[in-house]
């Protein structure tokens, strides 16, 4: 392989592929627009100042006095239940396996630990992210809508349990005080897509579970079956897995010892054999998405490499799977004339009004209203679009926040990933990138919020993101209170 590329890069064709490349490299990274992009982002000060953040001093002093009153400091001295960074790593790692209200009783913990953390050291202050305030906003959106559903106790449930998931984010982002918290809670999350990889592998082998009708047109691609492990819909799984696989890859480049690479190396590869056996062609392509994504920014001059990369993979993969990929977006499948025929319901219902405030959350408030609009007969438990159902449960408001906050979370990243000089970090950096930007990719074709369990994993990436551009920044160890 290094003679292949030795020859390469002495051919007359490499290096003008490689100068024409750093030149527009050069171009596009002076650019105004790339410059603004990447500017650090200001704002903590203006944060501290508002009379938000004033009003909360204010309650938090006379919590922490009664705190100290009642001899609580006495009680928790050396509880783990001050191990706030175990808890929601817990939680987070957790989520993929255990049961829905089993993963908000430990973020439940971790929501009360954080809070025992700041009344037991009134110095502590709270970690300033630049997307935290979207969070908040966004859930305080999503529980106005709520409130103003079509069905209010249909919604209650499902918004309240979305909005303690949203918010979850923030606890983490503040749970995490040390680089050894955050990389021990990195390992447990690729560990638990492994462990949930192996899980669907031999769920494909052994033919364990059931199989929905729906899940795959029979007349295309006939008895076909479809991994779906601990998560009960083989989309969520690929959802999941376009996460977890990208940090997984990060692990594996960053590594520096043997029997670190051959860990994540087989972690990586379980991960991605079970992608495979997802037959989600939506996840396949946000994946795909994502891993282009992953090189380009390692290296830009990689993307000459991507028109040999497909051709490779045609040859590679199993027919079964090159079948069900190319049929992307053709109208003869069932599955995709489906999601058609909802998207243009949907579409309808929004335009009657319902797109100011929403319907409100979940499946019931949803189905009281979307049948009156369904097009072709095509009924459905929600939009089966991430940006549409956001519209519908809590309005063009939830959507436009949603929106920023993205904005600024790519912004933040990309800004920490052009200042950091470390492999590792910059691994790190890129797979946050590129795990959220393949999942929003597979959320065009899914509701991908529609399990409740993958909801708190995409905040919790989101979250751990945020932590890896400042994690240079962190202590090494924890600094005792």
């Amino acid at each position: 392989m290094e003679a292949i590329m030795r020859i390469w890069r002495s051919s007359l064709l490499g290096r003008f592929l490689a100068a024409v490349c750093l030149w527009f490299g050069a171009q596009w990274e002076n650019s105004r627009v790339v410059q603004a992009f990447l500017a650090p982002l200001a704002g903590e000060e203006t944060s501290r100042s508002s009379v938000f953040f004033r009003l909360w001093q204010k309650i938090r002093e006379i919590l922490c006095k009664l705190y100290r009153a009642l001899r609580l400091d006495k009680l928790f001295s050396g509880s783990i239940f001050l191990q706030t960074w175990f808890w929601c790593g817990a939680a987070a790692a957790l989520a993929p396996i255990l049961p829905t209200m089993a993963v908000l009783g430990l973020a439940g913990v971790g929501y009360c630990s954080l809070a025992l953390r700041l009344l037991r050291e009134p110095g502590r202050e709270l970690a300033y992210s630049p997307i935290n305030r979207y969070i908040i906003l966004y859930a305080a959106v999503y529980l106005a809508g709520t409130a103003l559903s079509v069905d209010l106790a249909g919604s209650l449930q499902p918004g309240i349990l979305t909005v303690a998931f949203i918010l979850f984010a923030v606890v983490l982002y503040n749970a995490v005080t040390s680089r050894s918290q955050l990389d021990f809670i990195l390992f447990l999350m690729v560990l638990a897509a492994a462990a949930v990889s192996v899980c669907g592998i031999l769920q494909y082998v052994f033919r364990w579970g059931y199989q929905a009708a729906a899940w795959v047109d029979k007349d295309m691609f006939g008895d076909t079956f479809r991994a779906y492990a601990t998560l009960e819909n083989p989309n969520m799984l690929g959802q999941y897995l376009i996460l977890a696989i990208p940090l997984g890859g990060a692990k594996l480049l960053g590594s520096r010892r043997t029997g670190e690479r051959v860990f994540y190396f087989c972690c990586c590869g379980v991960m991605c054999v079970c992608m495979l056996l997802t037959m989600s062609r939506g996840a396949w392509l946000g994946l795909l998405c994502a891993g282009a994504a992953f090189f380009i920014l390692l290296n830009p001059r990689l993307i000459i490499l991507a028109p040999f990369a497909l051709a490779a993979l045609y040859f590679v993969l199993p027919d079964s799977v090159v079948s069900r990929f190319t049929s992307i977006g053709n109208l003869t499948d069932n599955s995709s004339s489906y999601r058609v025929s909802i998207w243009m319901g949907t579409l309808a219902m929004l335009r009657d009004g319902y797109w100011m405030c929403g319907i409100g959350p979940g499946t019931a408030a949803f189905n009281s209203v979307y049948p009156f609009y369904s097009y072709n007969h095509a009924t459905a438990l929600h939009s089966h679009n991430l940006f549409l159902q956001i519209v519908c449960e809590a309005g063009a408001c939830a959507l436009a926040v949603f929106g920023v906050m993205l904005f600024c979370y790519f912004r933040h990243l990309c800004g920490a990933l052009k200042r950091e000089r470390d492999l590792p970090d910059r691994l790190l950096l890129i797979a946050f990138i590129c795990g959220i930007g393949g999942f929003l990719v597979q959320g065009m074709t899914d509701f991908s919020f529609y399990n409740y369990r993958v909801l708190l994993l995409f905040w919790s990436y989101l979250s751990l993101g945020c932590l890896c551009a400042r994690r240079s920044a962190l202590p090494e160890r924890e600094v005792a209170g």
